[in-house]
């Protein structure tokens, strides 16, 4: 039978660990060297990572309390020096690492000088939009400060010169690596900023942190942030990012991506050039086709309103009021006949002649005075009796009454 004695639990066993690390001085401040892998921003503001060298790795974690004394953004594969306390969480029986600040190895320092620069810069308001240029579209002189040999400036006269052969090209032969590089590169802004260039690229190819770190120096930012001309910087490849970057009025991935935004294509230039001319010939067209209606509709308004025009209505006028006189005295004749026909058959009942065929007489004397009463004549005068078919002379011979209920007529 085995007699167990000294048994522990787990909780008790990770509790006495963790008094052997809180009590050893040399664990409660050390720093660690190593790569940055595995690391995680956590949502609460705890930053969680692996420091890993040939030899092995260790856990880390950063709370968000200690996050102040970090000056840059962790990611994968930097090389930091990492400050803190190595102890032990007792729920899990693991030590880590608990970071109170970190930073960068080597290289890392020049991150740390990049980043300070960057946020000094932006606070004077070198990086603000308001102060950035526009970049012409249509360039005649083309400046360009970089090496004189590489595959920088090869690819920016192969290309600006295929987009467009009729812009020149003036190189400022810049070294841009090494002690010297700083102040070649400012005097080849200066420089080409007093030829009167129309934009300007300043860059060179891809390289490390410290071959790009002219690019960086405050002296190169300044002369970019003073010049005149419109600058586009192409540091580097696409994922290296400068000092100078920020301060240029645009920024191009790569010395062919400047070319390409410093130098429109002619293609396009003459595309857009036929496009305005078919749009202008088709204006054209509308206009000469709305001159046309117009002078067609002018014309026929001077036709109406000519001389001849007027003279040829007004006759047409005059004819059609001579044709609706002429009408209207047809018209009253025949009715002017109309009623003197009447007239004449009302006459004709009235008339001594119609009286004198129905065989009456008419009587006048001397003078020729209608006899209608005895007391017109008197014995032995003159008379004149009118009959039918002639006169007859007479005289007076004596005078009477008329006989009741006749009427005679001499």
């Amino acid at each position: 039978m085995i007699e167990i004695r000294n048994v522990y639990t787990v909780g008790q066993v990770n509790s006495y660990i963790k008094n052997m690390f809180t009590q050893d001085y040399l664990l409660q401040r050390l720093y660690v060297k190593g790569e940055v892998s595995n690391c995680k921003y956590h949502s609460s503001g705890h930053i969680y990572f692996t420091l890993k060298d040939s030899r092995g790795t260790i856990g880390c974690v950063m709370f968000a309390g200690s996050r102040a004394g970090l000056s840059f953004r962790m990611s994968e594969g930097q090389q930091v020096i990492v400050g803190g306390a190595v102890d032990v969480y007792e729920r899990d029986g693991k030590y880590q690492l608990y970071a109170k600040e970190i930073t960068l190895d080597g290289s890392g320092l020049l991150y740390e000088r990049f980043e300070q620069l960057k946020r000094e810069l932006e606070e004077s308001g070198m990086f603000a939009p308001e102060y950035k240029q526009p970049i012409p579209r249509f360039i005649k002189t083309l400046g360009v400060v970089t090496a004189d040999t590489g595959a920088a400036v090869r690819d920016i006269i192969q290309i600006a010169g295929r987009r467009n052969p009729y812009v020149q090209i003036i190189l400022y032969p810049a070294i841009v690596q090494g002690e010297a590089a700083v102040a070649s590169i400012v005097r080849g802004i200066r420089a080409l900023e007093a030829l009167g260039v129309d934009v300007m690229i300043v860059g060179r190819g891809g390289g490390s942190i410290e071959d790009l770190w002219a690019f960086n120096e405050r002296e190169v930012a300044q002369a970019v942030f003073d010049c005149s001309v419109p600058i586009i910087s192409a540091v580097g490849h696409e994922t290296d990012t400068t000092i100078v970057d920020f301060v240029a009025d645009l920024r191009a991935p790569t010395p062919s991506a400047a070319a390409e935004l410093a130098v429109t294509d002619i293609r396009d230039i003459m595309s857009g050039m036929a496009n305005y001319e078919d749009a202008l010939s088709r204006l054209m067209q509308r206009k000469l086709q709305d001159s046309r209606s117009q002078a067609r509709h002018l014309e026929l308004r001077l036709k109406l309103a000519s001389p001849e025009s007027r003279i040829r209505e007004r006759k047409m006028a005059a004819l059609s009021a001579e044709e609706r006189l002429q009408e209207r005295m047809r018209r009253l004749l025949e009715r002017r006949r109309h009623e003197l026909a009447i007239y004449i058959e009302r006459m004709k009942g009235l008339s001594p002649l119609e009286k004198l065929s129905s065989g009456y007489s008419y009587v006048e004397d001397s003078a020729g005075h209608n006899v209608r009463s005895v007391r017109q004549v008197r014995e032995g005068q003159d008379i004149t009796i009118r009959v039918k078919d002639g006169h007859i002379a007479a005289n007076v011979v004596r005078i009477g009454p008329a006989e009741s209920g006749r009427e005679q007529m001499c």
